[in-house]
């Protein structure tokens, strides 16, 4: 189950990274979020925000190259 949800795919870096981080910070440990993108800097700027905080995320691109991410927080 999905807590949370955050479409990005019409803003550009570093908007979806400040915005992301801001919502990572309310939410509780087992709580996920879903994330979408298109912007190319956030599609790599967020894997390397998740490792560094440690959360657990799965990534696959879609239609109109739409990156999704089901984040879990730990």
């Amino acid at each position: 189950m999905v807590n949370y949800q955050y479409d990005a795919t019409k803003e550009a870096c570093p908007l979806p990274l400040v915005k992301l981080r801001v919502m990572l910070k309310k939410m509780k440990t087992g709580e996920s979020c879903r994330l979408l993108l298109k912007d190319t800097g956030s599609k790599s700027d967020i894997p390397r925000l998740l490792d560094k905080l440690g959360h657990s995320y799965t990534s696959q691109v879609g239609d109109d190259s739409i990156q999704e991410f089901i984040i879990t927080i730990r």
